[in-house]
């Protein structure tokens, strides 16, 4: 899938670019914010190294002017050790954006200069961060004030203490990844929907799961006895013991996370249906978290960059 980008009536100023393991995104931006967006699915994931230049300027070609030197400035697994270029981890405690540790990476067209932003690590335990540190910066310049957690739902969900501005100390979990593998890989596969949601069926595994924790694998393995003794499989008993996986995954990243969120004020970063599961269930938990949007996180992170340059 590509969005091409189109030719504009003059160059923007600059190009911000959000670079992940299955998708490129770039945003052509000018004076007041983005005029234009493109994206493709030329990932870090199917790219060597001599090609990222390439993928670049094949999206944001009709962008670039000859005689002009765009600047783009890339956030996300662009800065790995598999991308383009790596851009090393900053140690928490630190600020989440820091434009005098962007990594400048060599390129052969004069037309543009690209800077990638750096990743976050944590000593004990271990962790690090790459993409999501710019995603809290965006929205620290959207909530100036805000202390509290920041919660980034995804394939690798994150936990992040945040004070002061800056970012103190964060915790991942492969939820999301837990999620994917036992719903299309597990002996699960054939008990689950691929779609829908069942909020009882959900609300319930929660509850299970966050007061016995243990349990879950005991819990998981349920799922698929149901399906066998179920007198018929229907499409709801599967879309109910999708939401209980769910329920039973999010639960127990809920129980493990708790030093994060108790008492705290509760930011969510991320996708709109996944970020509405989580709220549903810190709601449960008596919170009321806010929401904001990953893509307006990632550009306000990257605008603050170019800005500090």
């Amino acid at each position: 899938m590509k969005l091409p980008a189109e030719p504009l009536p003059q160059a923007p100023e600059w190009i911000a670019v959000d670079w992940g393991t299955t998708h490129l995104r770039a945003t052509a931006m000018g004076p007041a914010g983005a005029i234009a967006r493109a994206a493709s699915t030329d990932g870090m994931g199917s790219l060597q190294p001599d090609q990222f230049e390439a993928a670049l300027l094949a999206l944001i070609n009709p962008w670039l002017a000859a005689g002009r030197v765009t600047p783009v400035i890339a956030c996300g697994m662009v800065g790995s050790r598999q991308g383009w270029a790596e851009a090393k981890y900053r140690p928490v405690p630190c600020m989440p954006a820091a434009p005098e540790a962007l990594t400048r990476v060599a390129v052969k067209d004069p037309r543009i200069s690209v800077q990638i932003a750096p990743g976050l690590s944590q000593a004990s335990p271990a962790d690090v961060m790459r993409g999501e540190e710019t995603q809290i910066a965006g929205a620290l310049a959207l909530m100036p004030d805000f202390d509290g957690v920041i919660c980034l739902p995804g394939t690798h969900s994150k936990w992040v203490h945040v004070s002061v501005g800056e970012v103190v100390s964060f915790q991942t979990f492969l939820t999301g990844e837990l999620f994917a593998l036992l719903s299309t890989q597990s002996v699960l596969r054939h008990s689950i929907a691929e779609a829908g949601f069942d909020a009882e069926a959900f609300d319930q595994a929660l509850s299970d799961a966050l007061s016995r924790p243990e349990r879950i694998a005991a819990k998981l393995f349920s799922l698929r006895a149901e399906g066998l003794l179920a007198p018929a499989a229907s499409p709801a008993s599967a879309i109910a013991a999708r939401s209980r996986l769910s329920g039973l995954l999010i639960g127990i990243e809920l129980a493990a996370s708790k030093p994060y969120w108790l008492g705290q004020p509760v930011t969510l970063i991320g996708a709109q249906a996944l970020c509405d599961h989580y709220a549903r269930a810190l709601q449960a938990q008596g919170l009321n978290p806010t929401f904001l949007s990953a893509s307006d996180c990632t550009l306000a992170g990257l605008s603050k960059l170019k800005g500090a340059l």
